[in-house]
């Protein structure tokens, strides 16, 4: 199964004719993006495929999951532990045998930490947690492994080029990952190919 995940940068970042570029250019079984707006939510009727998006509580922007499969059941959303500011959820998506987790996690380093302990705590024993995760350095989460490229993925005014986008799997086989050129955004896409 080949996955992308990528964070769009709502408002200022990737359109729907960029996401069209990408899905034509790579082909993925599964899109998962972050930071996106009801401006996205055409994706299926201008390049087909189904589509689904769940907007972050109290925000226009969310998460939002591609197929040019039907999903087997509709998507769920996961409340994440609070942040400061923006309460977070995840977008668990359900397949034959395992599931999928797209997250845009928070910025403080135990937080998303403690956030992604939550999600791993509900799915199924073959899973991948993919999306933003906003942590730099070892997840420190038991039983997944981290199989996301190794290079930068994100690059900001004023900072250094971080590894924020990430993929972690448990009972699934990663056969190889790649980051992606940035385009539109300032993530790069993360493509991941896994052993269903």
């Amino acid at each position: 199964m080949k996955i992308i995940s990528w964070n769009l940068r709502h408002s200022r970042g990737a359109e729907i004719g960029h996401i069209q570029a990408l899905v034509h250019e790579h082909r993925p079984d599964l899109l998962l993006m972050q930071e996106v707006t009801a401006e996205i939510d055409g994706a299926a009727e201008r390049f087909g495929g189904y589509y689904a998006r769940c907007a972050l509580p109290g925000r226009k922007h969310g998460l939002a999951a591609w197929s040019p499969h039907p999903f087997h059941r509709p998507t769920q959303n996961l409340a994440l532990q609070r942040g400061l500011i923006v309460r977070r959820i995840c977008q668990l998506l359900e397949f034959d045998g395992y599931t999928i987790a797209n997250v845009h996690l928070s910025h403080g380093q135990m937080l998303n930490r403690l956030q992604l302990r939550r999600i791993a705590a509900v799915l199924s024993p073959r899973a991948a947690i993919l999306g933003d995760c906003n942590m730099v350095g070892a997840p420190f989460l038991p039983g997944f492994q981290d199989v996301g490229g190794r290079q930068p993925t994100h690059r900001s005014v004023g900072l250094f080029p971080l590894r924020l986008d990430r993929c972690f799997v448990r009972g699934l086989r990663c056969l190889g990952a790649e980051v992606l050129a940035p385009g539109a955004s300032d993530h790069h896409p993360l493509l991941v190919s896994l052993e269903r």
